[in-house]
């Protein structure tokens, strides 16, 4: 009865451990876009690309987008295929800006 209990203890945790994994990318890196290809994809979106790096095995996009408003882009990097694109708050950008300022005097 233990053994069983156990069992089913496990299979109700696992669904939600694979839920949050999600937004991570297992690809091979044999079958990735080429960076140039994400820096196309965000020219074409009118993004400007401040910074392309790799996070949970997928691409990143730190930049601003055609209004001038920080973002973050989560990127599948075989597909290009946008995974999550979210508001980057400016509060974080500003305080460093003026931390730099201050570190310039």
């Amino acid at each position: 009865m233990k053994k069983t209990l156990t069992i089913i203890g496990f299979l109700a945790v696992f669904p939600a451990g694979a839920a949050l994994a999600d937004d991570d990318c297992f690809v091979p890196m044999a079958d990735w876009q080429p960076r140039d290809a994400v820096a196309r994809l965000a020219e074409e979106n009118g993004w400007a690309v401040r910074r392309i790096k790799i996070d949970d095995g997928c691409y990143e996009i730190d930049g601003r987008d055609a209004q001038g408003r920080a973002i973050e882009v989560t990127v599948h990097p075989a597909t290009l295929e946008v995974i999550e694109f979210e508001f980057e708050d400016d509060d974080d950008d500003r305080r460093d800006r003026d931390h730099e300022r201050r570190d310039d005097d």
